[in-house]
């Protein structure tokens, strides 16, 4: 096994005394203005990861160490939830547009219907099914240095759509039988009319 410690240097006292075990008021805000997050998971078939999008401020801090997430309408594939049950386990990054820093929030997830809680998380007038409990284990503020690479945010570095495939053709190249121009139809009706 490689021994890690003799490629890098030692992280910074900046980036080792930065992690927090509670949301402080800087991590609440950040999740106000976030519209978007992946969630890291892990079942019984292994690692996952899962994009979130709503609104800003679609998930909600319920107090220092929890946060509630609405699982909105999506391909039914239950992938996140699924691996939720098998090991409680999750990560966080949240992101909010024009911001090159992202927030990591590490804890222990649980799935909840009790509609009490979902109620408030009803979006263009649906209330979800599920949801997200998330007990808060870790969290911490990470640099913006992927983002600047990545230049994610600046619109010179949007790709025009005719530079990929739509997701309909993508699907006919890669299952046989799949009629691209009837999955794209399916996709854009369901974008229209299932988003919630």
């Amino acid at each position: 096994m490689t021994d890690l410690s003799q490629l890098y240097e030692p992280p910074s006292d900046l980036a080792r005394y930065k992690q927090l075990a509670h949301l402080d008021d800087h991590a609440r805000n950040f999740i106000a203005l976030s519209p978007f997050l992946v969630i890291a998971s892990g079942g019984v078939d292994g690692a996952d990861c899962s994009p979130r999008g709503d609104a800003p401020g679609f998930v909600q801090v319920l107090d220092a160490h929890t946060l509630l997430i609405p699982d909105r309408r999506g391909n039914n594939r239950l992938d996140t939830l699924q691996n939720v049950q098998a090991r409680p386990e999750i990560g966080l990054l949240f992101f909010v547009p024009g911001i090159n820093e992202t927030l990591r929030v590490n804890g222990r997830a649980e799935i909840v219907t009790d509609a009490a809680l979902l109620a408030p998380l009803a979006a263009q007038g649906k209330i979800p099914g599920s949801a997200l409990r998330v007990t808060v284990t870790q969290m911490y503020f990470h640099c913006g240095k992927a983002l600047l690479r990545s230049k994610l945010w600046q619109p010179e570095s949007q790709v025009t759509r005719s530079a990929f495939p739509s997701l309909g053709r993508v699907i006919a190249d890669q299952v046989q039988g799949v009629d691209g121009a009837q999955a794209d139809i399916y996709l854009e009706e369901s974008y229209k009319n299932r988003l919630y």
